[in-house]
């Protein structure tokens, strides 16, 4: 297999979850005759729908295809499915937690429902409803994510996918947690790193592709060289998102440039600053960092600081390090050879990216 087969199939294979996704949630909405549920619902689907790169439900389709699964299965689609609509329960929460006003370049799920308020002219806060209003369509993801992943087949034959499951849930929530609890705080390179490990690289990338693997009946020495392949690229992965949350521009990103350091959020990015600037930078690292009020003039002074102490440099060496182990973990391991060109593709995809 080429290098554009595999992309050209990874294109059917996203085109196919959509599917199966835009079917689940039409038959929700079909079925759904409350108007306010309705408006949420459809307001849901096109969230959804409108945006994503697809990247859990493309690892968990190439750890089944790596293990020798069908390319014609139709059951792997729904599981890579569920784990979307998980992600999608995930961003929605996320965005409560943090505030985010846009996610892919449009407004959240909150904000959308605080505006329906206001212009239905009802009582109460319209910023409450939105918040509590979007809390509750994060956990009916959640739900029929459950529903979608436990009622295949392939899942109730195979104990090891639905332990795997498990595990992207937990350690999912737990990053979020350990996330939160950063931001009271200067954290650590070893803590933004445990972040790393629990928040994005074993729900993103490390047990989708198990799953997958799991799925077609993967021996131990298939899933252990998943593991270490997942765990390293999704280290990677957010790594790279460090770097896009402070540089990148918002017409890419489809989100505000300064959510991330308004915050404070406890990155690997501004741990190796901190570790590395002089008296005088770590000062302004304090001030600018962190600052809820913080402008396009503070933000050009905050990005021209952490160049100047050369975190950047460190943490674009960091992902190259964790690539590459990455990709010599697969070549290791007996990938059927039509999986590995895309898998060793989506890492590259997944480390060198502007959004």
């Amino acid at each position: 297999m080429t290098v554009t087969d595999a992309l050209t199939e990874s294109a059917a294979v996203t085109g196919r979850v959509n599917g199966s996704l835009d079917a689940f949630l039409r038959e929700r909405l079909a079925g759904e005759s409350d108007p306010a549920a309705r408006t949420a619902l459809a307001l849901l689907r096109d969230f959804t729908l409108d945006g994503g790169k697809r990247i859990r439900p493309l690892f968990c389709y190439w750890g089944w295809r790596g293990a020798g699964g069908s390319p014609d299965d139709r059951e792997v689609i729904t599981v890579a499915a569920a784990l979307e609509l998980f992600h999608t329960a995930a961003l929605i929460h996320d965005d409560i937690i943090d505030n985010s006003d846009l996610r892919r370049g449009r407004p959240t799920v909150h904000l959308s429902l605080d505006k329906w308020h206001a212009e239905q002219d009802w009582p109460g806060e319209s910023r409450t409803f939105g918040q509590s209003g979007a809390l509750l369509v994060g956990d009916a993801c959640l739900i029929w994510s459950e529903e979608l992943f436990h009622n295949s087949p392939l899942v109730t034959r195979r104990e090891v996918a639905r332990r795997l499951f498990a595990r992207l849930r937990q350690s999912a929530v737990y990053g979020e947690y350990l996330d939160l609890v950063g931001e009271t705080r200067c954290g650590r390179l070893d803590d933004a790193l445990k972040i790393i490990r629990h928040k994005t690289a074993s729900y993103t990338v490390r047990y989708p592709l198990q799953i997958g693997g799991a799925l077609a009946d993967a021996g131990g020495e298939l899933l252990a060289a998943y593991d270490t392949f997942g765990l390293l690229l999704g280290e990677a992965f957010q790594l790279r998102d460090d770097l896009i949350g402070l540089f990148g521009a918002s017409e890419l990103t489809g989100k505000e440039p300064s959510d991330d350091a308004r915050q404070g959020k406890p990155t690997a990015l501004i741990a190796v600053a901190r570790q590395r600037a002089d008296e005088g930078q770590r000062a302004r690292l304090d001030l600018l960092y962190g600052d809820a009020r913080l402008d396009l003039d503070g933000l050009a002074e905050l990005r021209d600081v952490v160049r100047a102490t050369g975190a950047t440099a460190v943490v674009e060496r960091m992902i190259r390090e964790r690539h590459a182990g990455a990709v010599r973990a697969l070549r290791g391991a007996r990938v059927d050879p039509s999986a590995l060109t895309e898998l060793e593709a989506l890492a590259a995809t997944s480390v060198h990216r502007e959004r």
